[in-house]
């Protein structure tokens, strides 16, 4: 039977895995305290860094109906991010602090139903952040219709230009024929 300390900690990791849209299962063996504090910060206020026991965070996950996330990784010193927010921010962070510490290895995670592995969070981390894709696309969108616009008004420009050009024309000659 498992103990009440044990109970608490698999219902706080499942209320974490409900709650979040990703994670990121890492490995954190030699980082100081120190060190995990500051990859806590720098994660930031949409992603929550927890050093997990991993027999309760594979029943948590279980439990919780995650399928994206490979138990087979749970192995070792082990701790998960649990990402609320947008998870291309906090890949990049994780990347950024395992490029600065090799001590943390990125293992994998899921983001919705989706399994990830260590590749797909580097290429989600590559990403650019949802607000600048959005500007881009809305960029796009403008292009697409100045251009539209401009094809649209072409017809009649070149209608008053030959106009001009006929009234020109008609001038030049004296006024001889009428428009």
């Amino acid at each position: 039977m498992a103990t009440p300390e044990k109970a608490a900690a698999v219902a706080e990791l499942k209320e974490l895995f409900s709650n979040s849209n990703a994670a990121v299962l890492t490995e954190y063996r030699g980082l100081t305290v120190a060190k995990l504090m500051e990859l806590r910060r720098s994660l930031g206020e949409n992603a929550e860094y927890a050093v997990v026991k991993n027999t309760l965070t594979a029943i948590a996950a279980r439990e919780a109906g995650v399928k994206g996330l490979n138990l087979d990784d749970l192995q070792g010193p082990s701790a998960v991010a649990f990402i609320t927010g947008e998870p291309v921010e906090a890949a990049k962070n994780l990347r950024d602090f395992a490029k600065a510490n090799p001590q943390l290895i990125i293992k994998s995670g899921f983001f919705g139903d989706s399994p990830l592995n260590a590749a797909d969070i580097e290429k989600l981390a590559d990403l650019e952040s949802r607000e600048v894709l959005l500007s881009k696309v809305a960029g796009a969108a403008k292009g697409a219709l100045s251009k539209a616009a401009s094809l649209f008004q072409a017809p009649m420009s070149k209608t008053v230009r030959t106009a001009e050009a006929l009234r020109a024309k008609v001038e030049e000659q004296g006024g001889e024929s009428a428009a």
